[in-house]
Formats: structure tokens, sequence, C-alpha cells
């Protein structure tokens, strides 16, 4: 199917302009409908050691993290008699470590959530958007991963995660340049920073003060940046950082009158307006290690969320075949 560019769709009036509301087969699947079962098949193709990646870090790594609402969930395991044993989560944020935001995280504040869906069908018990839509038919397809750490650590830069760096769109692209990568439709992207493993590796106290700065390296936000991810016909966006995005927003980002409830933040844009998934806080480390060394950037990926009728996000449940 020949779906319009960014630039025809900010020429669709009212409110279905910049969106792309109405053009997919399924309405509440978003761009995840940009991998075809030729894709899928073509991406089996990535798989050429039987090497296997989890993408997922452990429900309660991030304690302290930098939500300040969402805490590590509490384990029990309790016993109904002494040859049994049972177990349950406390507590259990779904996107409080590794995760996927589903089209019911974000409503854009000019024209509403995704698809135009009334706001009083975004609740409990309600299933418009939900995250079991990308459970039931899991997102499967060619995961590619650019290494920002790799390329401005080798060019003598490294990535600056103290201060909260802002990643620019031309970053991306001198890396997938660097990395000799072509895009397809379709394509799960994955944009290694370090920054997870930055952060984990800080004393408590260390990430409590990083948590109070409320600065976290991320995507620069700019409408070139929404512009190219939507012509490249990325079906997910992922990083190994905080909010995608970087945070707080950047001063000049084009979102500030469109989104001032998330600061000028670009999640309602491709969430809401576009219906493009974002990974946030991926393990992504291991994996582009161990691509550095083959050399070979693509792997077949499967993201599969819980099946929570009605949920906004998920843990990711993302796993890398090579």
């Amino acid at each position: 199917m020949n779906y319009p560019s960014y630039a025809q769709l900010l020429q669709r009036e009212g409110q279905l302009s910049g969106t792309s509301w109405n053009l997919f087969p399924d309405k509440d699947r978003g761009t995840p409908s940009f991998i075809t079962p030729e894709a899928v098949l073509s991406a089996k193709d990535c798989i050429r050691t039987g090497g296997v990646f989890g993408l997922d870090y452990a429900a309660d790594a991030f304690d302290p993290g930098m939500s300040l609402k969402r805490g590590a969930p509490r384990h029990i395991i309790y016993s109904a008699h002494p040859a049994h044993r049972d177990d349950y989560l406390d507590g259990y944020y779904l996107q409080g470590s590794t995760q996927i935001d589903g089209l019911r995280h974000r409503r854009a504040d000019d024209v509403g959530f995704y698809n135009g869906t009334p706001d009083g069908l975004v609740c409990e018990g309600t299933a418009e958007l939900g995250i079991q839509e990308w459970a039931e038919q899991p997102i499967v397809g060619r995961g590619v991963l650019v290494d920002l750490e790799g390329y401005r650590t080798a060019a003598g830069a490294p990535i600056d995660h103290e201060a909260g760096e802002p990643l620019g769109l031309e970053l991306i692209q001198a890396a997938v340049e660097a990395q000799s990568l072509t895009l397809e439709p379709g394509d799960i992207l994955m944009l290694h920073t370090g920054w997870c493993e930055w952060f984990l590796g800080l004393p408590d106290f260390g990430k409590q003060e990083v948590r109070a700065s409320r600065k976290a390296t991320g995507i620069a936000q700019s409408e070139e940046f929404v512009a190219w991810a939507w012509d490249n016909r990325l079906s997910v966006l992922a990083a190994d950082n905080f909010a995608f995005e970087c945070l707080p927003a950047v001063s000049d980002s084009p979102f500030l009158e469109s989104a001032p409830n998330d600061n000028g933040m670009m999640h309602q844009q491709l969430l809401a307006k576009l219906g493009m998934p974002l990974g946030e806080l991926w393990k992504l480390g291991p994996l582009a290690r161990h691509m550095r060394t083959t050399g070979t950037w693509e792997a077949f990926v499967s993201i599969k969320p819980l099946n929570i009728v009605g949920g906004t996000g998920s843990p990711a449940n993302a796993i890398a075949l090579l």
C-alpha cells in the first residue's frame, strides 16, 4: 500500500493534519502495520548464527529510577501447602522498566487520542487502542540497531549523559551512514545511546540526583525527526534511555504550543498523531557490543507485550535473534 509522505500528512485538513488517522487497515494497530507478511519473511534472513539476546531489563532494575511515580514491584512468594509455591507482584508499574508505549499512553493536547478515539473510551474496561492489539498479533520483523554511543565514542566525543544531552537527527543519520545501513519499510529502529548502563552504574544517591535534575539523554525534539521516522516507514522507535526523547525538551521544540501538557515533547506527535510505538529503557548494550564485533547491525526482533486489554503500555518482552 502507498502511504502519503509526512509533508502530505501535514496537508490533510482539520484534525487530520499531521496524522495517520484512518490510513491503516487495522485502526488500532498504528505503524506496526508497515510490517507486511513479506517483510516478516524477509526478516528471517537476519538469523544467521542462532544467537539470541533478551532486550528487557529486570522488572525492578530501575530502583530508584527516573520516574517520580513508578516504583519497583515487590515480589511475593507464598505457599498453600509444603509442596506448593506461587507468586505475584505488588505495585507493578507496567512501564517501570523496559517497555513499549501503547497508543493509549498519550493524548494529543490539540486533537485527542489516536484516530479520534473519544476520551471516554480510554479507561479501565475498554479495549480501544489497548496494548492487547500488539499482544494478540505481536510485532515481529527486521530490527536495526544504530550505535550512537559507539559512533560518538569513536569520534572522540562521548555522549554527555550527565548533562542529559539532546541527540539530533543529524547524529542518527551520520551513524546510519557510518554503519552502511539501509532502512527498509517496517523496520524496528533501536537507538543505542548507552544511557541505561550509565544510569544503572551510578550509586543510589547518584541516581536520585539525576532524577531530581529531570535531565536525561534522548532524541532532540524536531519536526525533521518526526518526518524522517514516518517517511522511512519505521514501525517502532526504541532506545536505551528513559523517555526516548531528551528530558527536558529542547528550548526550541516545535511542539511547545501543540503539546503544552508535555512541555514540548514529541510523544504526542508520535503516539497520538502517527500511531508510532515508543520503546524505552531497552537493554541494548550487550547486543550493540556483539554487533560491533560482527559488523552486522540487523536482527530478527520480536516484541510481545502483556495481553492486558486496554493497557496503556507494557513490558516489551523483546528478543533479538541473530
